[in-house]
């Protein structure tokens, strides 16, 4: 978990340094670049999805809308590629699968937040993430109401509180069902290692951070964020966690456990995903105690339902073959397109152009008003 508050981050923003040797920091530099040319789970998105995208043109051309996606999951909006509202698919949850969660209004007063908190059941630590984002903006451990205050100011858009939930196991399901049929499938499965170092006794945490790989990859965002913890010297053996969110672009390690699928867990998501209006292709990321309890339905929570906007994340796994994603990403939009279209002959609309310019451009306003910490 994170020890330092988002005040005392700002406080100490710039007051740590790598002792202003250039020298160091284009080394650093230097390394960022090695390892992202030779990892492509950094590559950028747009060459990621190159290929894919092609087919994803083909699809278009086919069903004569570069929107067919928005029919895959006609109870989410946008199908959920984007923009979607997390507090509108919570509340087509049951309430016992998420953590106990309050929207919170952009034009709500700080008096009004502290009310709604209060007339809750939840306790700090906290999450505070914005309604309507995408891979892990905005998102933020909040550890006490002064935290919880500043994050209100600075973020001017409607966002969520929810309860933290700390099981030892993050994963990420990803579920598809065909319209109108009973048993679905779980098509990719990933379990997530937050990003953390693990002391020596000798080495301060910026050390760590230097001598890791995927935490040098963070090297600007650690050294701002964690002010001057980055000097603490930890024990041998001890494990600090540096960033509590289970999201690759912020340093967490995804693991391929697509082996682990079983028709015991692929059972538990066909009995949610049956029971969500309009749902049929998606992720869920959750929290358990262990793999085995979620296989049983037990002890675990829905931090978030994405929809055809989410991917089949095992393909992350360090060392994953970048030919073997392409496909794992064709036969992704193929599935996508088979639900649209499934959904469209049964009468759901592809969302007209005009309305995704609007959607669009409110995206990009909101985007605006999202501070990162």
């Amino acid at each position: 978990m994170e020890t330092t508050s988002i005040k005392g981050r700002l406080s100490d923003h710039g007051a740590t340094t790598i002792g202003g040797d250039k020298l160091i920091l284009t080394r650093i530099w230097l390394k960022q670049k090695w390892i992202k040319l030779t990892s492509w789970e950094y590559w950028p998105i747009k060459v990621v999805y190159f290929i894919p995208s092609i087919y994803f043109l083909y699809i278009s051309i086919r069903e004569r809308s570069l929107l067919f996606f928005t029919a895959s999951n006609p109870g989410i909006e946008t199908g959920g590629m984007f923009f979607e509202s997390k507090w509108s698919i919570f509340k087509k949850l049951p309430k016992h699968l998420y953590p106990t969660t309050v929207f919170i209004s952009e034009n709500d007063s700080i008096n009004d937040l502290l009310t709604k908190l209060g007339s809750s059941d939840i306790k700090f630590p906290l999450i505070a993430k914005p309604d309507r984002g995408e891979r892990g903006w905005g998102v933020k451990l909040i550890h006490d109401s002064d935290d919880l205050a500043l994050y209100q100011k600075l973020n001017t858009v409607d966002f969520l509180i929810q309860q933290y939930i700390d099981y030892p196991v993050e994963l990420s399901v990803f579920y598809y069902r065909k319209p109108g049929e009973a048993h679905g499938s779980i098509t990719s499965l990933t379990g997530k290692e937050l990003l953390s170092v693990t002391g020596d006794g000798v080495s301060s945490v910026k050390s760590l951070i230097l001598k890791s790989d995927r935490a040098l990859m963070q090297f600007k965002n650690l050294i701002a964020a964690l002010g001057n913890a980055v000097n603490d010297i930890l024990p041998l053996g001890e494990v600090r966690i540096l960033v509590p969110y289970g999201n690759h672009c912020r340093g967490a390690m995804f693991i391929d456990l697509c082996a682990s699928i079983t028709p015991e867990l692929i059972k538990v998501f066909d009995d949610i995903g049956k029971d969500i209006d309009g749902f049929y292709f998606g992720r869920f990321d959750v929290r358990c105690k262990s793999l085995i309890d979620l296989a049983m339905g037990r002890i675990f929570y829905i931090l978030e339902l994405n929809g055809a906007g989410a991917e089949p994340a095992h393909i992350y796994h360090p060392g994953f073959s970048f030919f073997k994603g392409q496909k794992v990403l064709i036969g992704h939009f193929k599935t996508m397109h088979e639900a649209g279209k499934i959904n469209h002959a049964r009468g759901v609309p592809y969302m007209p152009y005009g309305e995704f310019r609007k959607l669009w451009a409110a995206k990009k306003a909101n985007c605006s008003k999202v501070t990162w910490l």
